[in-house]
Parts: C-alpha cells; sequence; structure tokens
C-alpha cells in the first residue's frame, strides 16, 4: 500500500503539469488575433497600422491609415514643419524664381518698323508694314502733373505712345514729373537745358545744353534720351553731329499744330483743324504741353484714327545708323 500512494501521486503531479502547459500556449490563441488586428485596423488610430497602410503619408509617422486616401486634398496633410506637401513645394519654387536675387530677364527692343527720312516724316521699313502712322510729340514740358495725366490717359486710351521732348531747367523744377512720364511708359526726348536758340551758341555752349540734359534724365530714370528737338527747330551741322554722337536722333517737325500760336490759345478745336489740314502718312506732329491741346488731344486721336492712322510707338522707330556709327 505504501507502494501504491507514490505512485498515486506522481502520476497526479505529471497529469496537473500537463494541463498547465496546454492552456498557455494554444496553436491559434490570442496574440495571433492581436497581429491580424494590426493587419486590418478599425480606423480610429488605436494602433499603428504597418508603412503599405500609410503610403506616400508613411514618412508623417501618422497613426491614421485614411492619410493616403486623402492625400491628394490635403484635409489630412502633415504640418509645414514636419512634411510638406508637393504643391507646398511648388509654391515654394514659384516664389524662389520670383526672388529679388534672381537676375531680371532684360526686356528686348522692338523690332525697327519704321525711319525717318531727310525731312522729317516716317516711313515704313517693310512692305507688310501700313504707312498710316503718325508720330505724336510733346515739347516744353515738364509742366504740371494735372496736365501730363490728362494727356497721358488720352494716350493711353488710343493705346497711343508719344515722346515729350523735355527742358533741363524744368526737369530741375519738377524731377517727379519726369519720373511720372516714364513710369506711365512714355518715352523722353532732349529739348536742351534753356530753350534757347542753338544756332546762336558756340559750340561749347550749344553742346553743354544738350549734354546737361542727357545726364540729368539719366540720374532721374536710368536711360538716356535717345531722341532729340532742337527749341525753335532751329540747329546746324554743329548741332546734328553732337547729338548723333550721343547717340540721339535728331528731329524737328513735318505737322504743326500751331497751339503755341495765339490763335489757337484756349481753342482745341483749332488745334485738331490745324493737325488735320495738315495730315499726311508718317507724320511728325509738334504739340506742347498745354492745357487746351490736353482738351484737343482724345478727339484728335479719335478723328485721326476714323482717318484710317494708327500712332508710331517711338520704340519701333530704326536707330541702327546712330548704333553702327557709335560702335565705328
Amino acid at each position: 500500500m505504501k507502494s501504491i500512494v507514490p505512485t498515486l501521486a506522481l502520476c497526479l503531479a505529471l497529469a496537473l503539469a500537463s494541463g498547465c502547459s496546454n492552456a498557455s500556449s494554444p496553436v491559434n490563441g490570442t496574440n495571433n488575433n492581436e497581429e491580424s488586428a494590426l493587419q486590418q485596423p478599425d480606423g480610429n488610430g488605436a494602433s499603428d497600422p504597418p508603412a503599405e497602410a500609410d503610403g506616400p503619408d508613411s514618412e508623417d509617422g501618422g497613426s491614421d491609415p485614411t492619410n493616403d486616401a486623402d492625400g491628394e486634398n490635403g484635409s489630412n496633410a502633415a504640418p509645414d514643419d514636419a512634411a510638406p506637401s508637393q504643391e507646398a513645394d511648388a509654391e515654394g519654387d514659384e516664389a524662389d524664381s520670383n526672388n529679388s536675387d534672381t537676375p531680371a530677364v532684360e526686356e528686348q527692343p522692338a523690332e525697327p518698323q519704321y525711319k525717318m527720312n531727310s525731312v522729317y516724316r516716317f516711313e515704313p521699313v517693310g512692305d507688310q508694314i501700313t504707312d498710316k502712322k503718325v508720330l505724336l510729340t510733346f515739347d516744353d514740358g515738364p509742366k504740371e502733373q494735372a496736365l501730363i495725366d490728362q494727356i497721358i490717359d488720352a494716350l493711353d486710351k488710343h493705346d497711343a505712345k508719344a515722346i515729350f521732348f523735355v527742358n533741363g531747367y524744368r526737369v530741375e523744377a519738377n524731377p517727379e514729373l519726369l519720373e511720372l512720364i516714364h513710369e506711365r511708359g512714355q518715352t523722353i526726348g532732349n529739348h536742351s537745358w534753356d530753350h534757347v536758340n542753338l544756332k546762336e551758341q558756340s559750340a561749347s555752349d550749344a553742346e553743354a545744353q544738350i549734354d546737361r540734359v542727357q545726364e540729368q534724365v539719366s540720374a532721374i530714370i536710368g536711360e538716356t534720351p535717345r531722341f532729340f528737338r532742337p527749341p525753335f527747330g532751329a540747329g546746324n551741322d554743329q548741332v546734328k553731329a553732337h547729338v548723333k554722337d550721343q547717340g540721339m536722333l535728331y528731329m524737328t517737325w513735318s505737322n504743326g499744330s500751331l497751339d503755341w500760336d495765339s490763335s489757337a490759345k484756349d481753342k482745341p478745336d483749332e488745334v485738331i483743324k490745324n493737325v488735320l489740314e495738315q495730315l499726311h502718312s508718317g507724320a511728325n506732329i509738334l504739340m506742347h504741353e498745354l492745357p487746351w491741346t490736353a482738351d484737343a488731344l482724345d478727339e484728335l486721336l479719335t478723328k485721326l484714327e476714323a482717318e484710317g492712322y494708327g500712332f508710331i510707338d517711338p520704340a519701333t522707330i530704326d536707330l541702327s545708323d546712330l548704333e553702327s556709327d557709335s560702335e565705328a
């Protein structure tokens, strides 16, 4: 009997040991179910999904498996300091391209379309260019901002450009008006410093009248004039040669509005009539910065257009002869 008891006790101990081992290590137990839950998350962000669930946004380290679906719309986009979106990168590239440190692309000069002849009229340089255009010019400024704005407003209304021939002493008194003309897209011309008859000046004085304006305009707007008109239309060979040496086209006019004459003072209709009576293809029209001229301008340009005329952009005037001489 004593030998049986130990034997039974040993059997009982072995049976109990076997039962505990099976309970703690099932083949298809709880641990495998938890792994399955990680592979197919419920979308509540309770667990860490594998990388493929996040797609391209996996670097964000987010736990929401819907990030991949919303990525295009950016509704769940990461903060800029975490992982900027492609759209943000594109905006950054655009901003970089507009950085002030980036060299500006130089604007190419317009193709020459008109060339001035010996009597100061303009002719087309090619068969495909119309001859029914005129050049608009205004002398003796700059005087008053209201007057300049009125003139340029009329020019803008008709998509027209003009040359404003300025005097140095007026620019000295009103440098901001020179800037205004330039900033509004019009062309600056040289009309001498004091508006004196250059034929009556010594060679050195005449040159100083011209050169001082060149230097002055360059200092204010960063460009030197390319066109010169002598006061009273009075010049000589020496003046013409010096003007050319300074890289400018010398001109007088071929159509005088007579707006400076007492017969046209305060009479816009008279200014219009004078221009239309002298109208011809390639006309070089002389006007002044005067109130009655400003009042006449919109109607004058309308009538010119009705006659089939357009307006020469000074930027399209051929200056190649001047450039070739300066290079020589």
